[in-house]
């Protein structure tokens, strides 16, 4: 009879790697050299390190392809720079500098005092000389720089801003919602009575940023304002276009003094947790090896990604952190299935059984993290793809350099307890008899079982720790506290805030975050000028039908919340109609409207909006004012409203403004990181049923995964972490850390030799409690430095991380265990259930014996084990589905349209075809068991050759003519 088995790929994997760890064992040296020799010749890839580092922003940190960028582009096509400057026309941010002067104690700005100080800074800066004079650099219009316009109203008097009559937004078509803030107006009239700030722009020549001496007046204007930024009586903050890239660039620098606090601490921390006072049995040197071998898997993989051209983004310096935490968990695992193992073998027997418990398990752990780090590479954020590129190789490396180098260094190890010789010293020391060595005594062990003692964390796991938890009143007390664990969980979520704050990007201190932080309380009244582009070359402007759509257009726009409807649109097309309604000219026909159009293009000012060659309108542009725009909420939900607003719109037109760049970040992050998660968890739960010898505890693994991503998201959402580029990468960690406890804990379970489920659950908790608290403590010591971090960027990677590693070890040692035992399947053990099949018109009676797994694993074994037809339409449809799922990568939506939909109907198909399908071919083989007819299903007699008619049955011709024509003829000589 044939028996089903669940471990159809799980044992083959433990049996290699028992015949690699016998080979290790015997050849530790060659094994430790060949991993030296690979980290010397890769690690020179470093050198390389400053070429490939990427840290530009808008590279990094905006979708690869944002519909703003394609936007942007369609707006740089139409709309060439002019010689003549204007803000409102940028497509890009440009090049300035800015200072927002406040009063010293929040008091009125608008006093002769304080503008005295104003005018006085502004002077200064413009007398800056350092590459050049601002005179020589400066944005001009009609040959002068651009001023600023607070300033020209007051006639650079500081005496006149009391006597002045200034209105507020719009002064004299003036517009000052950007240049003072924190205003109070007279209730009876828009008249300014006070202002808490005022902000002043210096433009410098676009097409002049590439030159050395720009970056050089930039610099000067900073040295200026760092070494005096208080006045008599105000307070300046300071910002320059490219302050946000230089405090990038120089947060990765704050990091690296980190590097070695880390390694000392895990160092320190394995050496701690493997100590005994045993001199022979203590794994010190085992424990600094552990480190070692993650430390140069680090050096090993980054030199090979350097050497490919890989690009190093700044998200790539938390790695090392990590990698190092993953690496001593491993170690951890193989160190405690080591001392499990019997003193007096061989030490190749040992080392074979150690790889044989250990190296599936860490197998799994590392495919899953390699795994989800790999689906992270679709996400459309460079920073996101440079980090899971360097990981994944990194993780890929610390798990190839475990089962050869630290196993060798253990191996070596071996040699040295099996001598009896001392930890430090290698001489050999009297032999210990009991569990009471010391510095002069040392190799005892358990004589009843021939093992090392057990460590005293084991004990309290297996005598105290699994009795406790598997009682019953602390199995409902787990339970309602997992159900408290996930009502917070689920509130935080709703609680999440969406995109990256620019001003995480600098350092804590920085004067870009003070600048910030004082345009987000003075000046979010007003927001972007959005720019709204009509780029049908075939519209009809003349047309007072066309118009009269056009028109609706910006009226829909107008009674948008976030839109200010008092401040009428920047419209060309409307200034041009009075322009022609004064001279009494008829631009409803198309050839007078073209003939006076260039006239009035060029006097009104408005020439840089309209593309007019050629006697065609290529495209033309208008202006919206947005208010309220104070939180990233706020940017979503006018990105969003002010897009869909442009789709309805009968005129084919877009919306742009230079901000929109980042913007695009909330279009695509939620659902980017909700597909990371799902793609990856379901890839998981796929390892899972293939290398964890039971399918319903492959279940309880996927389930951990979803319940601790949950957990995190809720809880980095409670402690101020917003859902942007650098957390989704976090969670993208989550998605593969988030296996590896429970997958510890449920292979464990499995392989247990326990006859009930809570012996079972107490023997798993006893093989591994220890060993995931170690790794807990080991992968948190590897990433508290960065709690100290000045970097929003690296702090939110601790506290994710934190959050994930807690968790994750919560429900190894806590969760897990207890729901394994409400499930008595969730089994290995050689108990047989005969399952009887009996014909319901014969006699004939057949039984399929079946290991304890429950009729799930039946099913897994019917499927995987005796029908190789399966197993083939299995590896066609994987292959073909992860050939559409990689076309989700191009960037042409018609492209990823076709592929989404393609693998989901073959996913659709393949599911189909084994369960419907195979279901009709078992009741066709109930019929032809039964040998009916195949349309009136009534007994036929049974045909005693090929000679089959109407009434028996008979083979298929094709299949005679391949058996015996085609096939000897093919195997011919």
């Amino acid at each position: 009879m044939a028996k089903c088995k669940t471990d159809c790929i799980e044992r083959p994997l433990s049996l290699v790697f028992e015949k690699l760890g016998c080979v290790v064992g015997r050849h530790p040296c060659v094994f430790i050299v060949l991993v030296l020799c690979v980290a010397a010749a890769l690690g020179p890839g470093f050198i390389f390190l400053h070429e490939r580092e990427a840290n530009d922003i808008e590279d990094q940190f905006t979708p690869v392809n944002g519909p703003a960028k394609l936007e942007r582009a369609i707006v740089v096509e139409n709309f060439p720079q002019s010689e003549e400057f204007s803000q409102l026309r940028l497509s890009s941010e440009g090049t300035y500098a800015s200072v927002i002067i406040t009063g010293l104690h929040r008091e009125n700005i608008l006093t002769e005092a304080a503008f005295n100080d104003i005018i006085e800074l502004d002077r200064q800066v413009k007398s800056i000389t350092s590459g050049n004079t601002f005179e020589n650099l400066c944005a001009k219009t009609k040959g002068r720089c651009m001023s600023n316009a607070i300033l020209d109203i007051i006639n650079y008097n500081a005496a006149e801003i009391v006597s002045s009559n200034i209105k507020y937004p719009m002064n004299n078509d003036t517009f000052l919602g950007t240049t003072i803030g924190g205003v109070e107006l007279n209730p009876d009239s828009s008249a300014l009575t006070s202002a808490k700030a005022v902000r002043l722009f210096y433009f410098l020549d676009e097409k002049k940023k590439g030159e050395e001496k720009m970056k050089n007046w930039i610099d000067g204007f900073l040295k200026l304002l760092s070494n005096s930024t208080e006045q008599k009586t105000v307070h300046v903050s300071y910002f320059t276009s490219i302050s946000r890239q230089n405090e990038l660039e120089t947060n990765s620098d704050s990091v690296i003094p980190l590097f070695s606090v880390t390694y000392f601490l895990a160092i320190t921390m394995s050496i701690l947790s493997c100590l005994r006072l045993d001199c022979v049995r203590t794994k010190v040197w085992v424990a600094a090896f552990g480190v070692v071998s993650a430390g140069m898997a680090v050096l090993a993989s980054f030199g090979l990604l350097l050497f490919c051209g890989m690009p190093f983004a700044m998200t790539v310096a938390t790695a090392p952190f990590l990698i190092l935490g993953v690496g001593v968990d491993d170690m951890f695992i193989m160190i405690s299935c080591w001392q499990k193992t019997e003193v007096h073998k061989a030490v190749e027997l040992r080392l074979a059984e150690t790889y044989k418990e250990a190296g599936v398990s860490i197998t799994i752990t590392t495919l899953t993290d390699v795994l989800a780090f790999y689906i992270g590479l679709m996400t459309p954020f460079r920073s996101v793809q440079s980090f899971c590129m360097y990981t994944s190789t990194a993780l890929l490396f610390c798990y190839l350099f475990n089962i050869t180098f630290f196993g060798a260094c253990l191996a070596l190890n071996g040699w040295r307890e099996k001598g009896n010789r001392h930890w430090l010293t290698c001489m050999k020391v009297p032999e210990a008899t009991g569990d009471d060595g010391g510095c002069c005594v040392g190799g005892a062990y358990d004589e009843n079982t021939h093992k090392e003692f057990e460590m005293p964390m084991d004990s309290f796991f297996k005598n105290y720790y699994g009795p406790f938890l598997t009682r019953v009143w602390v199995k409902a007390l787990v339970c309602l506290v997992y159900a408290g664990y996930l009502a917070v969980s689920i509130y935080g979520c709703f609680q999440m805030q969406e995109g990256l704050d620019l001003k995480h990007l600098a350092a804590d201190g920085s004067y870009v975050g003070s600048y910030y932080d004082k345009e987000d309380e003075f000046f979010s009244a007003f927001g972007p000028n959005v720019m709204l582009v009509i780029k049908d070359e075939d519209f009809q402007y003349w047309n007072p039908t066309a118009r009269k759509s056009l028109d609706l257009c910006l009226e829909n726009f107008l009674n948008l919340p976030v839109a200010d409807s008092g401040i009428s649109p920047i419209s060309w097309l409307s200034a041009y109609m009075q322009f022609g309604l004064n001279a009494d000219l008829n631009l409803g026909n198309e050839t007078q409207f073209k003939s006076h159009l260039s006239a009035f293009l060029n006097l009104s000012g408005f020439s840089q909006d309209v593309n007019f060659t050629n006697n065609q309108i290529h495209a033309s542009r208008m202006f919206i004012q947005t208010v309220n725009i104070s939180t990233a909420i706020d940017e979503k939900n006018m990105l969003d409203v002010f897009r869909e607003t442009a789709e309805k719109c009968v005129v084919d037109l877009i919306v742009y403004h230079p901000a929109f760049i980042y913007f695009d970040q909330y279009a695509v992050i939620v659902s980017n990181t909700i597909q990371n998660i799902v793609v990856a968890t379901c890839a998981m739960l796929v390892i899972s049923l293939l290398l964890i010898p039971n399918p319903l505890c492959s279940l309880w693994v996927t389930f951990a995964i979803a319940s601790v991503i949950v957990g995190v998201t809720g809880f980095m959402a409670l402690w101020d972490v917003s859902l942007d580029s650098v957390s989704m990468i976090n969670l993208v960690i989550c998605i593969g850390f988030s296996v590896d406890f429970s997958a510890h804990i449920s292979y464990a379970y499995v392989s247990s030799e326990k006859s009930s489920a809570n012996e079972k659950a107490m023997d798993a908790v006893t093989k591994l409690g220890y060993p995931i608290v170690q790794g807990a403590v080991s992968t948190i010591a590897g990433v508290v430095v960065l709690a100290a971090a000045k970097s929003y960027i690296f702090r939110t990677f601790f506290k994710i991380m934190f959050l994930v590693i807690l968790f994750g070890a919560v429900h190894g040692i806590v969760f897990i265990p207890v729901f394994l035992t409400f499930l008595s399947t969730c089994s290995n053990s050689h108990e047989k259930k005969i399952i009887i099949f009996q014909s319901s018109d014969t006699s004939e009676r057949q039984e399929l014996e079946v290991p304890g797994e429950g009729w799930l694993a039946a099913i897994v074994c019917g499927v995987v084990t005796p029908m190789p037809c399966v197993l083939s339409i299995t590896i066609t449809t994987l292959t073909d589905v992860l050939a559409f799922y990689i076309g989700l990568l191009t960037p042409f939506r018609s492209v990823q349209s076709f592929c989404m939909y393609t693998s989901t109907a073959l996913l659709f198909y393949y599911l189909f075809n084994i369960t419907f399908f195979g279901a009709c071919l078992a009741l066709n083989g109930w019929r032809e068991k039964g040998n009916r007819h195949w349309l009136t299903c009534m007994k036929v007699p049974e045909a005693t050759g090929d000679d089959g008619g109407c009434c028996v049955a008979f083979e298929m011709p094709m299949d005679s003519f391949f058996k015996n024509y085609y096939v000897p003829f093919l195997t011919k000589v």
